[in-house]
């Protein structure tokens, strides 16, 4: 029996010119608990002003190279169209980003969302794609109390990159001889090395 909570999808939108961003995943047992932690990981420091969450399973992904490999067309459905929301991941550079929201397209199938999002969205080419049913995105509310409680709070604080924080502990240079080592002052076993 499986007793890890569900793994939810997160997008954040840093400001509202940009699009919604795939930034990373939280496990949580509902989608008001996904958003919570989500906003509490992923929003702490940066700028925000929206997030998504969305089930893992529930995402249609597939790559450049599998889109080359095998066979994604729409197979004939009695399925009604809904709206389905296309990311897509157009460069290797981007460390944490994965995907960005790209817009929404109306289909029966992923399948049929993978085919027209493919024809809709052109202006880049596209290393993967991810299609959700829009009605499966769980997001934050968009009322201005709702932003500026839970995302002002994150704009004093600074983000600092790892190397401005102090390092607690001798130099490597004390280290270079091993485990053992003696220290020359006490004739004793150095502690800290």
């Amino acid at each position: 029996m499986d007793t890890q909570w569900p793994r939810w999808e997160v997008f954040k939108q840093d400001t509202p010119s940009k699009p919604h961003q795939a930034v990373g995943s939280v496990h949580a047992a509902d989608p008001q608990h996904a958003l919570l932690t989500a906003r509490n990981i992923f929003a702490r420091r940066p700028q925000a002003v929206s997030m998504w969450v969305v089930r893992a399973d529930e995402i249609f992904s597939v790559t450049k190279e599998e889109l080359l490999e095998s066979n994604h067309e729409p197979q004939t459905t009695n399925h009604k169209p809904q709206p389905f929301a296309a990311f897509r991941k157009t460069s290797h550079k981007r460390s944490m980003t994965f995907v960005d929201y790209v817009g929404e397209v109306e289909a029966a199938t992923p399948e049929e969302a993978l085919q027209k999002a493919r024809a809709t969205f052109t202006d880049a080419e596209a290393l993967a794609w991810w299609l959700v049913p829009a009605a499966q995105i769980v997001k934050s509310d968009p009322s201005p109390q709702t932003i500026e409680s839970w995302f002002a709070p994150a704009k004093d604080k600074t983000y600092k990159q790892q190397q401005y924080y102090a390092t607690v502990g001798s130099h490597v240079s004390k280290h270079k001889g091993g485990r053992g080592v003696e220290d020359e002052r006490s004739g004793e076993e150095c502690a800290s090395c």
